[in-house]
């Protein structure tokens, strides 16, 4: 058997092992955050690749062929449609993300943070009893 002293070291020792493993554990990868500026390239960048990649086809198909610019416009056409959808599949890609991180942050009653929110328990109301101080309209 065990003596209490014993049981109190034991426990004290496996406390500070899984204290140095949790502080020599990797820190969970952050999610990228891009400028406005950066997610607007991103797009017109997907747009001008599928613009040149259809001509590039349509003009080698020509020339393969010999035939007037039939290929380069309809390829063409056919880049602008391929970027354009992949645009809308980046934006909607970045709306999700915003989506998350929006309802990631949202606080609710109980808890840290949750004191802002209007009606919340303890939340700052001005004289009026109103939220944030706004005042009553009427």
């Amino acid at each position: 058997m065990r003596s209490g002293g014993e049981t109190d070291r034991l426990r004290k020792l496996e406390e500070r092992i899984e204290t140095l493993k949790k502080a020599q554990s990797p820190d969970p990868k952050e999610e990228e955050h891009y400028s406005l500026a950066q997610r607007g390239w991103r797009m017109v960048t997907e747009l001008v690749a599928g613009l040149l990649i259809g001509f590039g086809i349509g003009y080698g198909l020509d020339a393969i062929f010999g035939t007037i610019p039939i290929f380069t416009v309809l390829f063409l056409f056919a880049g602008f449609a391929a970027g354009v959808k992949v645009m809308l599949r980046t934006a909607n890609e970045f709306h999700e993300v915003a989506e998350r991180r929006a309802s990631a942050a949202q606080a609710t009653p109980g808890e840290p943070g949750a004191e802002n929110l209007p009606g919340a328990p303890g939340a700052q109301t001005g004289p009026d009893g109103q939220p944030d101080g706004k005042q009553k309209e009427g």
